[in-house]
């Protein structure tokens, strides 16, 4: 009777996981790609920090994948991807004049 409900909570768990996982996953990336001085430019740490930082969250996230136990070590790396890709990343694209960085782009070029 109840191993549909640990199923069901379990494939949500590995859902839920599988989601943050490639949110740091993405935030990692994006941060590689970006010039070291464009972090400077837009006054956050520097690029060698968020790698580090970033880094340490992809592991995180990857031993916690799936597992009830390690909650707060996935919670932690999540939070990291997060103020990465809600503060940092919007600042860097901002500098760097990058899609969404406040000049619209259309079809043709700039309005």
């Amino acid at each position: 009777m109840f191993n549909g409900l640990f199923t069901a909570q379990g494939i949500v768990t590995l859902l839920l996981g599988l989601a943050a996982f490639a949110a740091e996953v993405f935030a990692l990336v994006d941060c590689v790609r970006h010039r070291p001085d464009a972090f400077v430019a837009a006054g956050k740490r520097t690029k060698q920090f968020w790698s580090i930082v970033l880094g340490i969250a992809v592991l995180l996230g990857f031993v916690s994948v799936g597992s009830q136990l390690t909650f707060s070590i996935g919670l932690i790396a999540v939070v990291a991807a997060g103020i990465y890709l809600a503060d940092v990343r919007p600042a860097l694209r901002q500098v760097s004049g990058g899609r969404g960085g406040g000049q619209h782009m259309g079809p043709y070029g700039p309005w």
